[in-house]
């Protein structure tokens, strides 16, 4: 488990990393995000639409603020095409994130914990873990880049990622965009209450989540005891 652990965090500790280096340098900021999705007084919807999907795919690499660029889909697009264009976005981090790590994610676990059985018992953990914590991990900034990146390395079948990282994206993606859809400046009340509504769930969620290894533990312990 510690060694699970340790992988997930050294991979948040990279898009972290970058995330520092494009603040520091300016190379990227949410005033800039926000300028490009303006421009859609000035293009078409689907080119705009294209434009979120690029933001969002970006993001594999450079931590752009999602939940502001699905609810500004939202707020430029209207609903239906804002969500749309977020749920595809979306879909290819997810997808990108977890064919690259499957590829090259077996080497680079090879370098860093050097030993195939502690690689096969992440592996066995993450699989049995994996899926609840793709579903709350959107409650943590560059934790999805890492669960999905995770989810390639320790080869989790491909059909119950996708499972887990629609469940997890898609009703993210609608709400948000419908959030912002129905936001203006004078009253960007929706948003920002949904922002902090979708917030306090998820983390309720983590922190279920982190409480059923340590509950399942104590149940088993009293178990064992009642048979002695």
């Amino acid at each position: 488990m510690k060694s699970l652990i340790k992988l997930f965090l050294l991979l948040v500790a990279c898009f972290a990393s970058v995330f520092v280096m494009i603040k520091l340098t300016g190379l990227v900021t949410i005033d800039d995000v926000k300028g490009w999705i303006a421009l859609a007084d000035t293009i078409s919807p689907l080119t705009l639409a294209a434009m979120i999907v690029l933001l969002l795919l970006v993001d594999l690499l450079i931590s752009i603020p999602t939940l502001i660029v699905c609810m500004l889909s939202g707020y430029f697009l209207g609903f239906g095409l804002g969500a749309f264009a977020s749920m595809v976005g979306l879909s290819l981090v997810g997808g990108v994130g977890y064919a690259m790590s499957r590829i090259f994610g077996p080497t680079l676990l090879m370098k860093v914990v050097k030993c195939e059985v502690k690689i096969a018992e992440m592996a066995r953990l993450f699989h049995r873990h994996g899926f609840v914590m793709i579903l709350i991990s959107r409650a943590i900034p560059m934790v999805p880049e890492a669960a999905a990146c995770m989810s390639g390395m320790t080869k989790m079948p491909f059909r119950r990622f996708v499972l887990a990282w629609m469940l997890g994206s898609y009703p993210y993606a609608l709400i948000t965009a419908y959030a912002g859809s129905v936001s203006t400046a004078q009253d960007p009340a929706p948003a920002i209450f949904t922002a902090i509504g979708m917030m306090i769930t998820l983390w309720i969620g983590v922190t279920l989540f982190s409480r059923y290894p340590m509950v399942a533990k104590n149940k088993a312990r009293s178990t064992s005891l009642g048979s002695d």
